[in-house]
């Protein structure tokens, strides 16, 4: 056999055995901890690791956290994600944070568009819980973009910096849709669901949308709307008359941002980390990142092989419909907190 047949084979061959020791450990485990400490060797942990930015005290420390991407759930957890934000792996930093007694101080840097209204409302709300029950203050930082749910987890900070150049606001709800109802009437195709209810198949892209159905679905954006509204007015002790006059879906930079209170200061993350430092007393203090403590076995493909064969990380195919459910379907569109829509 030629090189090339060789290795061939030899790939079958590791395959083969990693399929045979996957299923001798799945059958052998006694229990789901026992198989837990046994892919925690092949995999790493998937809780948070820290890692040092700035050395300092280990009393005092000042965690950087990073929402980079839309917010929405793809399903993965922090050791198999594909990049980009990942919500299991962020939520388990906030849990972190909250057990943490030498954790003072938060810099929030924000790189998204928004996204999923769940996922958006989770994290608001576990980022108010530690500044209320630790007393821990939060800045953000805003990079590229913080737009939409971008700028809902933001509003509540201490503190907000972005960029001249940044592009904020956004500040609203959207659900994005389609009918194809014209459509199939030319090419003769009629819509037969049958339903226990006029709206039972409310936002259905194969048949017309009434005027009861447009009044609903509006009247559900508006609600999450209002709570957008609100969620911004409490954070920036605005009125909310006056944040929703700023809050009809348009855009703003850093500089229009500022002008209309969106937005405390121009600054990039160094500069907010500074301030959030001079603020509060925290020049000695360490300041940290979380990262997921993977393997160099993880990181190989024949690791993410096995992990797929037992069944521990998603398939493609997988993630794409949870990625396609967490934003919805034209005919089961979702309502987001996202700039665009699209």
């Amino acid at each position: 056999m030629n090189k090339r047949r060789w290795v061939a084979v030899g790939i079958a061959v590791v395959l083969m055995a990693l399929s045979v020791l996957s299923s001798t450990l799945s059958r052998k485990a006694e229990d789901k901890q026992e198989l837990s400490q046994v892919n925690e060797l092949l995999y790493g942990t998937n809780e948070p690791q820290e890692k040092t930015e700035v050395e300092g005290s280990n009393k005092e420390k000042i965690v950087k956290l990073m929402v980079e991407g839309a917010i929405v759930n793809d399903g993965t957890s922090g050791l198999f994600s594909t990049g980009g934000y990942n919500h299991e792996a962020f939520m388990k930093q906030l849990a972190k944070i909250k057990k943490d007694n030498t954790v003072k101080g938060i810099l929030l840097e924000i790189n998204s568009p928004g996204g999923a209204v769940y996922e958006t409302a989770e994290i608001t709300r576990a980022l108010k819980e530690l500044q209320k029950d630790k007393k821990i203050p939060i800045y953000a930082s805003m990079e590229s973009q913080a737009a939409s749910g971008g700028y809902y987890i933001a509003a509540n900070s201490d503190r907000i910096f972005a960029t001249d150049d940044t592009m904020t606001g956004s500040i609203g709800v959207i659900m994005s849709s389609m009918n194809y109802s014209g459509l199939m009437e030319k090419l003769g195709i009629t819509d037969t669901t049958i339903k226990s209810g006029a709206l039972k198949d409310i936002g259905s892209a194969s048949r017309p949308q009434t005027k009861e159905d447009k009044e609903v679905l509006q009247a559900f954006v508006d609600s999450m709307y209002g709570r957008f509204v609100k969620t911004v007015a409490e954070g920036r002790k605005m009125n909310e008359a006056d944040v929703r006059k700023l809050a009809d879906g348009r855009i703003y930079d850093g500089a229009q941002a500022v002008e209309n209170g969106l937005v405390d200061a121009i600054g990039y993350p160094d500069q907010a980390l500074k301030a959030l430092q001079k603020d509060h007393g925290l020049n000695g203090a360490k300041v940290i990142t979380y990262t997921t403590g993977s393997t160099n076995f993880m990181n190989t493909w024949l690791g993410n092989s096995l992990a797929e064969f037992q069944g521990i990380k998603p398939k493609q195919e997988d993630l794409v419909r949870n990625i396609v459910e967490s934003v919805g379907t034209p005919q089961a569109p979702k309502a987001m907190y996202l700039y665009g829509g699209e």
